[in-house]
């Protein structure tokens, strides 16, 4: 057995954060260097003919991988459990790809109703275009799902929680249902990531990330993965290939560097976010607080069945339907910062829009703010929101 081969046979039996920090570097293959280099190829050469005939040998074109990329590749690999992992420019390539890929015209997918809103853009203005009957299903159906699936369903794409109104799905009762009628089930798992929910090992068949958020953590690139188990591997690697679509060694030496301390900041993210949860639950200005690890959550129960923790990413109801009302409360935010994407070290709102939804509302009375809970003290976020709910007129 190679060196190689035995530190991969050692590290199964190390912890989450032992296996975070060590899997995918290999010093002995780089001068003793800790991290891998940062390869930039187009061009590899062959030494003959005959290597080139046979593509004998490991690394072939940049498109097809290099030592920077497979070391962000083992690593995720090993916290998904899958049996190959593919690199993409962003996470919303992390949706399309596969997608494409296990998706022909004619066929029928099922789309949970609360997914992600470029999910919806997507299916709707390309799938749709190719011939493809697409159908949002209410994310809360779990076994149910079964009363949906024709003969010529392909796909169930799932995300747990929903975007924006956090529903959990049944993730294993929906796989089930979907494996009787050989459909592949996707999950977009960017919420929960790997360390908290591990989706092959609860039927899921590909597992989809934005690796912008927590595995990156510092809002500076953008980069996705797709991760297959067996049965999927090698149909989405050849996908893969034939679509050119690949990342950046530059995105992915950033997001290997910033995985090395995930599981230290996902435990700070989900602490802080379930100390505002839980003030904001209390809080007389605020309707509702759409957090599942909170008891009050739905399908907290369900959560607590499935998942290992929670994130940073959660949603609350103003308690108004008067949007100017709840502007003034948005733009009078101070720490917490105006803007898109979420899971970086920084607290960032968002008010959210539901309009494109046909099943799923979720969120009773009031409007909708997106809260992603940075790394700032609690005390100051807090502070922050206490004054901007004063500007918006909510509290005196």
């Amino acid at each position: 057995m190679s060196k190689e081969k035995a530190e991969q046979e050692n590290q199964k039996t190390y912890q989450l954060d032992t296996k975070l920090t060590h899997t995918g570097n290999h010093p002995d293959n780089y001068h003793g260097f800790v991290n891998p280099p940062v390869v930039h190829a187009s061009t590899v050469l062959y030494p003959n003919y005959e290597t080139m005939r046979t593509r004998g040998q490991k690394y072939t074109y940049g498109t097809k991988g290099t030592p920077t990329t497979d070391a962000l590749c083992e690593v995720l690999d090993e916290m998904e459990g899958s049996a190959g992992t593919v690199l993409v420019p962003s996470g919303l390539a992390a949706i399309t790809i596969p997608l494409l890929a296990f998706v022909s015209g004619g066929d029928h997918i099922l789309v949970l109703d609360s997914c992600y809103g470029p999910t919806r853009d997507f299916c709707d203005d390309v799938l749709v275009r190719m011939g493809v009957d697409v159908e949002y299903y209410d994310p809360l159906i779990g076994a149910g799902i079964s009363k949906l699936m024709r003969d010529n369903t392909s796909v169930v794409f799932t995300e747990s929680p929903g975007s924006n109104t956090f529903e959990i799905q049944d993730i294993p009762a929906i796989c089930k249902a979907a494996h009787e009628r050989n459909a592949i089930v996707m999950i977009d798992n960017t919420w929960a990531t790997p360390l908290y929910f591990k989706p092959l090992e609860h039927g899921i068949d590909i597992s989809i990330h934005a690796l912008t958020k927590y595995p990156a953590g510092h809002s500076d690139l953008v980069l996705g993965s797709v991760s297959a188990n067996e049965k999927c591997w090698k149909k989405l690697q050849r996908h893969h290939g034939i679509m050119g679509c690949c990342a950046s060694p530059d995105d992915t030496y950033l997001t290997l560097r910033g995985i090395r301390s995930m599981g230290v900041r996902i435990r700070e993210h989900e602490k802080n976010a379930l100390e505002i949860a839980k003030w904001l639950e209390e809080h007389p200005a605020i309707a509702t607080v759409l957090h599942p690890a909170l008891p009050s959550h739905p399908q907290h129960e369900l959560w607590q069945r499935d998942f290992k923790g929670s994130t940073g990413l959660f949603g609350f109801t103003l308690k108004t339907d008067d949007m100017e009302k709840a502007a003034r409360f948005y733009d009078a935010l101070n720490i917490i910062g105006r803007g898109y994407s979420w899971a970086g070290y920084e607290s960032l709102a968002v008010l959210v829009n539901l309009s494109d939804r046909k099943i799923a509302k979720g969120t009773g009375d009031g409007i909708l703010v997106r809260l992603n809970v940075g790394l700032e003290d609690p005390i100051d976020l807090k502070a922050d929101i206490t004054q901007a709910l004063r500007a918006g007129g909510f509290i005196n």
